[in-house]
């Protein structure tokens, strides 16, 4: 039976890259540098996938890490720093257009100076840099738009349909019974359940994206292939959510969801404007249900309660650590040594994030990273709001994507490094050139998914 599962899933993965197949699409192979960072980071560390971390504990396994994963993360930063350099002309564009992110990589590195290890805190702030490599390595490919189609494409096409498999065929592999709840945890080819809802969040809004552009593309034709391809992706992703029960990514990819549906209306294209409302209401709404909702329907009806899960404890218990409140504990340091014991002792064991982004931010940077924040999120929202006036479907992307990273961290950590859903953060507010952007716009002119236009009659001169 397990074989039968097995050949009919990569039978069904084979089939959704034959769906949306490009005819004479080409991007460069350094696109495999961010497809095999995301699938990684997307999933499990290539040290569990090997089984390397059998008696390792969850305190050592945060603070020190894998020398396999670091060689890992280490090639892949050397190669995206390499493929940088030979675009060093488009490469130096983005990074003059993008310094309130280069403000908050060197703010971080001066933090690194009072962490209780900064050994550790510069090997993560180096993986934090490898972040941006990858991001550029995509931003700055001959053809970005269907670099990005195809990022979407190679990780959500594998591990989506891989994780369905994990959990009914290896069930070992992809799900867990906990006896304190007596329930069975489902998490697919991540390691637990919320990192599986992210994964579907962030690959289901990619393949929404998709559906939405091949739905406007009426003129051309085999255009019904790419639907059913993105459509099962979008389904599929919405089902694992419900099924292992991540509601916050659920709930993100609902409203980042309708966001995406709202902005590629005609009315909103004329009027670009509207975005902001738009944004602003479903930020808005999620804040509501979350801590104004005092009756807390809104959460029932996800089937939360007012404690959010727990999450209301380990807020306390992270806001009774000793930090400055001005600098933090300095670059991803908070989770260290007597700090990490004393909110475990205060709240529940395992725990490694304080379960709010941006209450992570302030216990890492203090209030000067929470002022760093603020001019990314700010910067972020101009440079995806530009980029929806020059280009409706690209932006309508960033701005779905940004809009899931607001709503995602008031009660999860995913300002952090190292989450699909930073990176998508990284990917929403990065800012496009003009320049860069016309050069693009100017190469890319083969059909939408490869498909071929009808012809148009000729016009004699």
């Amino acid at each position: 039976m397990t074989l039968i599962g097995t050949v009919v899933m990569l039978a069904a993965i084979l089939g959704l890259f034959y769906l949306v197949r490009e005819k004479g699409g080409h991007t460069s192979s350094a696109l495999w540098i961010p497809v095999l960072w995301l699938i990684v980071v997307g999933s499990r560390p290539v040290s569990i996938w090997l089984n390397l971390n059998r008696n390792v504990t969850l305190e050592t396994q945060y603070t020190e890490g894998s020398p396999v994963d670091a060689a890992y993360y280490g090639l892949l930063i050397l190669a995206g720093a390499f493929v940088l350099n030979r675009r060093w002309r488009e490469t130096r564009q983005f990074l003059q257009s993008n310094l309130p992110i280069l403000l908050f990589l060197f703010y971080c590195a001066v933090s690194i100076t009072w962490t209780d290890d900064p050994a550790i805190a510069l090997k993560r702030w180096i993986k934090a840099v490898g972040e941006f490599v990858i991001i550029l390595v995509v931003l700055t490919d001959p053809t970005p738009s269907l670099a990005m189609k195809r990022l979407f494409n190679r990780v959500g096409f594998v591990l989506i349909p891989l994780s369905v498999l994990f959990i009914y065929v290896y069930p070992s592999m992809g799900a867990f019974f906990d006896p304190s709840d007596n329930k069975t945890i489902y998490f697919g080819v991540c390691t637990w359940k919320n990192q599986l809802g992210v994964l579907c969040m962030v690959c289901g809004l990619g393949s929404l994206w998709q559906c939405i552009e091949a739905y406007g593309s009426r003129a051309l034709e085999n255009r019904n292939r790419p639907l059913i391809a993105h459509g099962a992706i979008v389904v599929v992703a919405a089902w694992l959510m419900v099924k292992c029960d991540a509601m916050t990514s659920f709930s993100c990819y609902a409203l980042a969801g309708a966001v995406m549906v709202l902005t590629s209306t005609g009315w909103v294209k004329r009027r670009s404007s509207a975005v902001f409302t738009i944004v602003a209401s479903a930020t808005g709404l999620a804040l509501f249900a979350l801590f104004i909702d005092s009756a807390g329907t809104m959460l029932q009806s996800i089937g939360r309660n007012s404690t959010l899960t727990g999450r209301t404890q380990i807020w306390a218990a992270v806001l009774a650590q000793h930090i400055n409140p001005i600098l933090g504990t300095g670059f991803e340091s908070f989770w260290m040594g007597a700090r990490m014991q004393s909110v475990w002792d205060l709240s529940q064991v395992g725990i490694e994030e304080a379960h709010n982004g941006y209450l992570e931010f302030y216990l890492n940077l203090g209030w000067v990273g929470i002022a760093v924040l603020g001019l990314l999120i700010v910067s972020g929202y101009r440079n995806a709001a530009s980029l929806f006036r020059r280009d409706p479907n690209a932006g309508r992307l960033r701005i779905a994507l940004f809009t899931a990273s607001l709503i995602f961290n008031c009660t999860e950590a995913g300002f952090r490094m190292m989450t699909p859903i930073w990176i998508a953060f990284l990917l929403a507010t990065t800012a496009v050139p003009q320049e860069s952007f016309a050069g693009a716009t100017a190469r890319e002119t083969l059909p939408v998914f490869g498909a071929i236009p009808r012809r148009q009659p000729r016009i004699l001169q």
